[in-house]
């Protein structure tokens, strides 16, 4: 899922907007782009909840848990600026909830949610870089660790 959210939103990136809201080949790139982060999310809320009940922090692995928790973090705001980035009528009252959302956290001096050009910016660019930097961490950590053992009896 990660690779065709990888390759669909490189196409969409390339076309822009005006292609993926007029063109049926861009809509159906679009679709793909879309479910297939659904399907990465819930993917990775099963991967996070099994491996919670398994205790994978134990026996010194606290550094691949910090980095999987940090990694489903940045993929929590990558699928909030991809969701403001559709340009609809959607995005833009989720855009206008959010806000308020980024000034109780205190950093909407920073991120602007109403912002077209700093969401897509970070959307495309920033976040997709730094989420596969850090699960391809998290993958390094878990082979040089080995997976975590089972509970003894």
């Amino acid at each position: 899922a990660l690779a065709i959210l990888k390759v669909t939103g490189m196409v969409l990136a390339i076309f822009g907007p005006s292609w993926y809201h007029v063109s049926a080949a861009g809509h159906f790139v679009n679709s793909l782009h879309f479910w297939s982060a659904q399907i990465f999310f819930a993917v990775v809320l099963l991967h996070l909840t099994t491996k919670f009940f398994m205790g994978a922090w134990r026996d010194g692995r606290w550094l691949t848990w910090i980095t999987g928790t940090l990694s489903f973090g940045i993929l929590v705001f990558t699928g909030l600026t991809g969701f403001l980035s559709q340009t609809n009528w959607d995005s833009q009252w989720i855009a206008v909830q959010s806000k308020d959302a980024m000034n109780a956290l205190g950093v909407g001096a920073y991120f602007n949610t109403m912002d077209t050009g700093q969401v897509l910016t970070l959307h495309v660019a920033l976040l997709p870089a730094l989420a596969v930097l850090l699960v391809l961490f998290h993958l390094f950590l878990i082979r040089r660790d080995s997976p975590v053992k089972p509970y003894e009896r």
